[in-house]
């Protein structure tokens, strides 16, 4: 892990909302550096922003979810119109998603909306642009509101002039397109943010999303080596959760642990709540945030389980969600083999052997239970230890004893040697003995 790259901070939303800050380490126009913020997760609704009911109804299960900001598209003047009544209604800092129309951005900056996204591939016009930024500069009180230039991979491409595109396609496509790819971009941003610049206009954060993890790893890490702003990390058209999870944390993850990235948006195909739990696990997993809730570990397929380790640990993990908001570490193992171990590093754990399971808290033997009882019994400790943590009689990660590994034919051991007997129709439970050929 790399030390989180210093950045000019943005900061998104209001006294009612919360402010949600954006990068850090550097100066910016309200003062001295700040630290990096953690790294925001951001996701976007999936209905008409015209249907307010609908939408706000969306952005509240968002939030619920743990989405830091939550994007809106407007593209219509009805959707900008139906703005300040979603507003009034929700309690998360508002993105509007502007793509062909600048006056889309001005409405939505006059309805109170915390943050403008603007795609120089779709908006190019110098006085729209113009426009657009003094909108924004004299917004909030004079405190401004920032603005994301996105330099998508879809749509820096020219698409008015046919003979330019032709030219751009020429290049992306070539059998150099990767290095092409990379150099569109970073001109077109450079060209896009000289309009910023002098305008005397710096809240700004940057993002530059591909379908392809490698495009999106060399773009970001070029554009951190050569701007400041803080960067908004996606990997975009990244298809269904099934495989779109895969390409994003790639791409994303191998980022975030170079330092690259202040805020993130996983992309899919599908319910953006699975974004945001995507999100929200890839920078917990990284450290990058205090985790919320607990953390459950447990065991891959394997032919020593002796329970059905697979239905268990789904029923855990729901339950868990629902009634656990201690950031305790829970493992559900499967055998004798790794249990112990596992048992041992987490503050509640179980594993399992002959249809039976061993709970400890934190080290320490507290159950032995039936297949049956297990996942009520390892639910109750749980909760027992979450008021004790809350009460500050324990503290998370403390190890208070040593597990030895049970005897594999002792009260909870496998029965390797039996099980072995039995299936070779041997009489000896406690022996095994090998067929002579």
């Amino acid at each position: 892990m790399q030390p989180r790259r210093p950045t000019r901070p943005i900061f998104v939303g209001d006294s009612r909302t919360g402010i949600v800050q954006i990068g850090g380490g550097k100066p910016d126009a309200r003062g001295g550096p700040s630290a990096p913020a953690p790294v925001s997760i951001q996701t976007m609704t999936a209905g008409y922003t015209h249907d307010i009911d609908r939408c706000v109804a969306e952005i509240h299960k968002l939030t619920a979810a743990g989405a830091d900001i939550v994007r809106v598209a407007v593209p219509e003047k009805k959707d900008t119109l139906a703005l300040r009544e979603i507003l009034n209604q929700t309690s998360v800092p508002i993105v509007a998603d502007v793509h062909f129309h600048f006056r889309r951005a001005i409405e939505a900056v006059e309805a109170g909306v915390h943050k403008i996204r603007l795609n120089p591939g779709n908006i190019a016009d110098r006085e729209q642009v113009n426009a657009v930024i003094d909108a924004c500069k004299g917004a909030n009180g004079g405190r401004g509101i920032p603005i994301r230039v996105g330099v998508n991979e879809g749509s820096i491409i020219e698409r008015r002039d046919k003979q330019k595109r032709a030219k751009e396609l020429g290049a992306v496509f070539s059998e150099h397109q990767h290095g092409y790819l990379l150099a569109i971009m970073i001109a077109k941003l450079e060209e896009y943010l000289e309009i910023f610049y002098e305008r005397d206009f710096y809240d700004i954060a940057i993002s530059a999303k591909s379908m392809s993890a490698p495009v999106v790893i060399d773009a970001y890490t070029e554009i951190a080596a050569r701007f400041d702003h803080p960067l908004h990390l996606g990997v975009t058209h990244a298809g269904p959760k099934e495989t779109g999870c895969i390409r994003s944390v790639v791409a994303l993850g191998t980022l975030l642990a170079g330092g690259i990235g202040d805020t993130i948006r996983i992309s899919y195909a599908s319910d953006p709540v699975y974004e945001v739990e995507d999100g929200l696990e890839l920078v917990w997993s990284l450290g990058l945030r205090e985790r919320k809730g607990a953390e459950l570990i447990a065991c891959p397929t394997c032919g020593r389980i002796q329970v059905d380790l697979f239905t268990l640990t789904q029923e855990v993990r729901k339950k868990l969600a629902a009634e656990i908001t201690v950031p305790m570490k829970v493992a559900v193992m499967g055998c004798v083999v790794n249990g112990p171990g596992e048992a041992e590093g987490a503050d509640v754990a179980v594993f399992a052997g002959d249809r039976r399971g061993i709970i400890y808290v934190q080290g320490e033997k507290v159950a032995n239970v039936a297949e049956a009882e297990i996942l009520d019994r390892l639910l109750e400790e749980c909760k027992a230890f979450q008021t004790r943590v809350l009460a500050g009689e324990v503290k998370l990660g403390e190890k208070r004893v040593d597990i030895v590994p049970p005897d594999p034919i002792g009260e909870l051991g496998s029965g390797w040697e039996k099980m072995a007997a039995e299936r070779m129709g041997r009489g000896d439970p406690t022996r095994l003995t090998i067929r002579e050929s």
